[in-house]
């Protein structure tokens, strides 16, 4: 746990799921940045009055410090909400205080005040600012917060094209502000999300077909590589029971699993709430509504059962956030297999370099190499 100072207090916050030995902070420059500029201002013409919205707060460091003005935190993640949760309420902020909505829902009618730490992909940002532009007034007050590495002329110009005309502030500790004066007239089009894109041939029953992404949704404009290979070596699907297509992503996987057995319980998972809504029309528009499906926003399969599912397919993450860990795949293969009936499999593709092998025979007694190329192994583990 770290303890974050502010012109507001000091508030201990963690990352979520709690990890003492993670040496990473439930905030960074950026987030000081802003909380110190807001502290500057308020009291001064710049006040934070009204409806106050966060958009992209990491782990909610933000609206925890801000929570004296009933925030509303918006976000695409699942481990940021609960995040928040225990931070709020380990610093003693009631049940309530704080407003947590994902990105798939309505905003506030109005927003007096918009506070965006920028988010990790642009395509997010974009479909954000065209949702909540027009909740925002000639008088509310919009600031941006990002590491310099990522603001990008591009972010600017969604600023400017989307809300009004845009600034930044200089860089301090690496970490830049984004000044922005709404603009009510600013002609507007609908958000362009979500797309639709046509899967290759040649990776079974989905080939050809069309899958939908909401924005921020991994590959959005085309299938991985990884999710590529897993597809060209799936295990035979009809008869598995239920079935958990584990970080769905747009839910190609799970589509899979679904046509080749109608019959099959599939689950799809994932910490998005945008690839949740992404995965939900792929199936719907390629599976209809006949088949028994569960979608799932959850810290890997921590929402699910023990011992009531025959298969998991994964492609998990390396990564959170800019973080290059492998902590997410580790506890995905520990819920896998908690979750597993005796005898069921989990199936992993990933980058041969991670190793990933070593880890699943330490967890599963064992581990079978299933295909393999240059970059890619495809892994099944039984629980015995």
């Amino acid at each position: 746990m770290n303890r974050l100072s502010t012109s507001r207090g000091e508030f201990d916050l963690t990352r979520f799921p709690e990890d003492p030995r993670d040496p990473l902070r439930a905030w960074d420059a950026a987030d000081e940045y802003l909380l110190r500029h807001l502290g500057e201002a308020e009291g001064g013409p710049a006040g934070l009055t009204g409806t106050v919205v966060v958009l992209g707060d990491r782990w909610g460091a933000l609206v925890t410090a801000l929570a004296d003005h009933r925030p509303v935190q918006i976000t695409d993640s699942h481990l940021t909400q609960e995040a928040t949760r225990a931070n709020l309420a380990r610093n003693g902020v009631a049940p309530g205080t704080v407003r947590l909505r994902t990105t798939m829902d309505e905003p506030p009618e109005r927003i007096d005040v918009l506070l965006i730490r920028v988010p990790k992909t642009l395509s997010l940002l974009e479909d954000q600012l065209h949702r909540l532009a027009p909740h925002v007034h000639a008088g509310t007050l919009v600031v941006g917060a990002g590491m310099v590495t990522e603001i990008h002329t591009s972010t600017l110009r969604l600023f400017e094209r989307l809300l009004g005309p845009t600034r930044t502030s200089l860089a301090v500790k690496k970490a830049r502000l984004i000044f922005c004066a709404p603009d009510p007239s600013l002609p507007r089009n609908a958000t362009p999300w979500p797309r639709s894109h046509t899967l290759p041939t040649g990776v079974g029953a989905v080939s050809g077909l069309t899958v939908t992404n909401h924005a921020g949704t991994f590959c959005a404009d085309r299938l991985d590589i990884g999710t590529r290979f897993l597809l060209r070596n799936l295990p035979p699907l009809h008869g598995r029971g239920h079935v958990v297509d584990l970080g769905c992503g747009n839910g190609v996987i799970g589509l899979a699993a679904a046509l080749a057995d109608p019959e099959a319980e599939v689950t799809f998972i994932d910490e998005s709430y945008n690839a949740l809504a992404s995965a939900e029309a792929t199936l719907r528009a390629n599976a209809g509504t006949d088949v028994t499906a569960t979608f799932l926003a959850a810290d890997g399969m921590s929402g699910v059962p023990a011992g009531t599912v025959d298969l998991v397919l994964t492609n998990p993450p390396f990564h959170t956030h800019r973080a290059r860990t492998d902590a997410t795949a580790w506890r995905m293969f520990n819920g896998s297999r908690a979750a597993l009936r005796r005898g069921g499999e989990l199936w992993v593709v990933a980058n041969r370099h991670l190793g990933y092998h070593v880890k699943l025979r330490r967890l599963f007694g064992d581990c079978e190499v299933v295909a393999s190329d240059p970059r890619f192994v495809v892994l099944r583990a039984v629980k015995r």
